[in-house]
């Protein structure tokens, strides 16, 4: 999940389950803020593992160490206390009224915990147990960055803040809805270029849909009714019910890749169901065998198919290159051992350009990208003519 979302996640939590208040409220410093500071910060600590990137050179670090001991259940009480610590010495000294050290342990632990199972739902993988064991569970519940999700956390609270004054009602709904509405063509544009297009009736829907809960609630006059901490509580609600309509569709693309697998009498190394944008009907079927990696595309919406449909749905074979020694060259690289690690639906290919030998290793859990690029995650090795190693790295173009 995206930094930003961990963020807006912490928020919401701070407000709906802990009695926080807005963290930009006009009154001064007080309880209510710190707790709703102090979950945000806490939902978005574990990230602060990439500034470790800013100073090596290692470009592996995205793998290996990214979502890891920052991410991690076993160090969570260690961070938990440190940041704990540094809130209770920073109020201290500006007087401020906060929550006892104790208490904003457990808020932080809070934070950081959110940020662990969001990241623990995607399929990038998550090391939650190192530095005791160095695996990467990954749940694939929801794709790494997920629109719908964001707009949840987010939406109420900020209908919250609109409401709270009924004097300035009007003029914050419309001005929300005027920042809104140009995302979801935004958006749009973003998922075309990923390769996951949004079609213009869905477009359309979203900003009717944002315009219904922007404007109605002002124009009918009962958006000022509802309590602060409810808009909060419901946007929490919505949440977990979202996530709950998640674990079930997975269940049901699980089932249908597991199925077409058996019917196809494919002998599984591994298999998986992954998510793909925008919506909780599209998935991605997976199954890694002995010498490629089969992929299924499933529209969830669609009716129930028969085995016989079931292995008729078109989907495609991404066949490993033959063995050659450039490959078993490749392999045996520390950097490459790394990358295979890592990867769940390896691919390997292999070209020459000129007399100089590629070999390329994709994964194929993440979206391909546009025609004329590598997919992501892809680490090629190029040889020269005499078997020595040229070059490795992530391919970017």
């Amino acid at each position: 999940m995206d930094t930003i979302t961990h963020g807006i996640a912490g928020a919401l939590i701070g407000k709906a389950v802990f009695r926080g208040e807005d963290m930009f409220a006009s009154r001064p410093i007080n309880r209510g803020r710190i707790i709703t500071w102090s979950l945000m910060l806490g939902a978005i600590f574990p990230d602060s593992d990439v500034i470790r990137d800013i100073f090596s050179h290692d470009k592996l670090l995205v793998i290996t160490w990214h979502r890891s001991i920052t991410h991690s259940l076993v160090m969570l009480p260690l961070w938990a206390l440190l940041l704990a610590g540094i809130t209770r010495a920073v109020a201290n000294s500006r007087k401020w009224e906060a929550p006892s050290f104790v208490v904003l342990a457990g808020i932080y632990a809070a934070g950081i915990l959110s940020h662990i199972l969001l990241d623990l739902v995607t399929s990038f993988g998550t090391m939650i147990w190192s530095p005791l064991e160095w695996s990467r569970p990954a749940w694939d519940l929801i794709f790494i960055v997920d629109f719908t999700l964001t707009a949840i956390f987010l939406v109420p609270q900020l209908l919250a803040w609109a409401y709270v004054h009924s004097e300035k009602v009007k003029r914050r709904a419309v001005g929300i809805w005027l920042v809104f509405l140009p995302a979801p063509f935004l958006i749009a544009r973003i998922g075309e270029i990923a390769g996951a297009p949004i079609s213009d009736r869905v477009v359309l829907s979203v900003m009717i849909i944002f315009a219904a809960l922007f404007l109605l609630p002002a124009l009918l006059g009962w958006g000022v009714k509802i309590p602060h901490r409810t808009w909060n509580r419901a946007g929490f609600a919505v949440a977990l019910s979202y996530v709950v309509c998640a674990i079930y569709a997975h269940h049901v693309a699980l089932s249908r890749i597991q199925k077409f697998a058996k019917l196809d009498r494919l002998q599984v190394d591994s298999i998986g169901a992954l998510p793909l944008p925008p919506s909780l009907w599209r998935w991605d079927g997976l199954v890694r065998t002995e010498r490629g990696v089969y992929e299924l595309g499933m529209d969830l919406s669609d009716k129930p198919i028969s085995d016989g449909e079931l292995l008729a749905l078109e989907h495609h074979y991404y066949p490993d290159a033959p063995p050659n020694s450039f490959i078993e060259v490749a392999k045996g690289l520390p950097e490459v051992q790394k990358v295979l690690w890592f990867s769940r639906f390896p691919v390997t290919r292999f070209h020459k350009e000129g007399q100089v030998a590629v070999v390329e290793i994709s994964d194929l859990r993440f979206p391909r990208a546009r025609p004329g690029r590598p997919a992501s995650f892809t680490y090629r090795v190029r040889f020269g003519n005499d078997g020595n190693v040229l070059s490795q790295g992530w391919a970017t173009r």
